[in-house]
């Protein structure tokens, strides 16, 4: 399905007329800016089998018009979160190609401001798919009006904006960890990036450098070369900076870090076929800040903006990386890798150190780290931890904001012994089944310096499909993390 909007106009004829319903008490209420609609609306016996709960919607056809009446429940009862999810739901179930949104009514609850927020938002991310290679593209084209009193042009156009920027960016993020790995090794992930940000972010004021495998070699990045040691394809390590108009001294400074293992065998700790299955889902880290780093771009963020996306995949052959291998990282420490299934730390490792060295305000890195992570938390919440509980409430704030789930562990000084090597600095691996998702962040702090803030997402639950969230796809990637990351980057 493919959607535009616009502020209704005179001559715009609608296929089917959106309305909001309240309950009130054991009555409903009927909210249309049409009095003579209101009150035929509100007079119709049958509705009385229509509750106007969350989640339930209508179709009624009237002499002038083919109404959704989409049930809201108690509004005093209205939340952000609920309130998107239902319209998400709405948005999905529409067949109609011309819809008009009585939308003042809609607003009751909410705000003008948050509602038009939360509409246009869910209509971008309902409109989805990842079809580019069915023989057949069927998408049905649909065109939505907002009829108001309260949003003029100027009003629509400022949200519209803001929301077009942020959704579209969650999609190329979809569009990226749904790409199958023979279409989306290393080398192509790179060039994509670079097309994108010509294409999209012209203009922009953001600078691209692209390293290839000598000058990883040159900034000593022997943790990431370890990991790119099996495979066919060179590896790149993509340096985005983004510098506002007004920059100055006193002008934050951000750098986002992911990992980008665009297909996951395990490298020699080879996974079982039953989880190889998904790992073109390995960068999904990589993909999220990309897509956070594009939206804040888009709607011009005050701060600075390094994008940092360490791309190989971990593939197997005689040049491959063993388990017990000792390797020297960029920051020289020296690494015992036990485990080379765990290599996402290890790409991450000597990408954070470069990050450092940049001298950021605060770093973020992202990655699709640990099971452990699902075991923990499932596939509903994502986990954060840092060195700096001031940056970690600032980003829980975020993802508050935007109605997605953080949620904070800790990391403690035994945990950090897990990661000690009786041979070699560190390991990259702890104790068994134990406390994975946190001693990964404290094998990761070892590669923070200069007293840097930092945090660390472990998206591994969230970044594939989210079936109780009708504005994620049903199937493939989500997208999550993108807005709540976004929202810091601009606040």
């Amino acid at each position: 399905m493919k959607v535009s909007l616009t502020i209704k106009s005179q001559s715009f004829q609608p296929d089917l007329l959106l309305v909001a319903a309240y309950a009130s008490g054991k009555k409903i209420q009927i909210e249309t800016s049409d009095k003579a609609a209101s009150k035929e609306l509100n007079s119709l016996d049958f509705l009385n089998n229509f509750k106007a709960k969350f989640g339930e919607s209508l179709y009624i056809n009237t002499q002038s018009h083919r109404y959704l009446l989409v049930g809201l429940g108690d509004s005093k009862k209205v939340d952000s979160e609920k309130y998107r999810r239902n319209i998400a739901k709405v948005f999905k179930s529409i067949k109609s190609e011309n819809i008009e949104i009585d939308f003042d009514g809609f607003a009751k609850k909410l705000g003008t401001d948050k509602t038009l927020d939360i509409f246009l938002e869910c209509l971008y991310l309902c409109d989805y798919s990842f079809n580019k290679y069915k023989s057949k593209n069927t998408e049905k084209k649909i065109h939505y009006a907002f009829s108001s009193k309260k949003v003029n042009k100027v009003k629509f156009d400022k949200f519209n904006l803001k929301n077009k920027s942020i959704s579209s960016s969650v999609n190329i993020c979809r569009d990226y960890v749904n790409e199958s790995p023979n279409n989306l090794n290393s080398e192509m992930y790179a060039d994509s990036i670079e097309k994108d940000i010509k294409k999209n972010l012209k203009g922009k004021r953001v600078k691209v450098k692209i390293l290839k495998r000598s000058e990883i070699k040159k900034e000593k990045m022997n943790l990431f070369l370890s990991v790119n040691a099996g495979s066919a394809y060179e590896p790149r390590l993509v340096h985005l900076t983004y510098t506002p108009k007004k920059s100055n001294k006193n002008t934050k400074h951000i750098a986002l870090v992911g990992k980008g293992i665009t297909f996951d065998t395990g490298g020699y700790s080879l996974k079982p076929s039953g989880s190889m299955m998904g790992m073109k889902f390995d960068m999904g880290g990589s993909a999220t800040l990309y897509g956070a780093f594009r939206a804040a771009v888009l709607q011009e963020s005050k701060n600075k903006i390094t994008c940092i996306l360490a791309m190989t995949d971990n593939a197997v052959n005689s040049k491959a990386t063993m388990p017990d291998s000792i390797v020297k990282g960029r920051n020289g420490k020296t690494v015992e890798i036990l485990n080379t299934d765990a290599e996402g730390r290890l790409i991450l490792a000597d990408a954070l150190d470069y990050a450092c060295d940049l001298n950021p305000n605060a770093i973020i890195d992202a990655a699709t780290l640990t099971g452990a992570c699902l075991v923990a938390f499932g596939t509903e919440v994502c986990a954060i931890l840092g060195n700096d509980q001031k940056l970690v409430n600032s980003i829980l704030k975020s993802s508050k904001n935007v109605d997605e789930y953080l949620w904070q562990l800790p990391i403690v000084d035994e945990y950090r012994n897990h990661m000690k090597s009786k041979i070699a600095d560190l390991k990259n691996i702890g104790k068994a089944r134990m406390a994975g998702t946190a001693t990964a962040a404290a094998f990761l702090e070892n590669f923070i310096k200069n007293d840097i803030s930092w945090a660390h997402l472990d998206i591994a639950g969230v970044c594939g499909a989210q079936t109780h969230l009708p504005y994620c796809p049903n199937t493939g990637a989500s997208g999550l993390m993108v807005r709540t990351v976004s929202d810091y980057l601009m606040n």
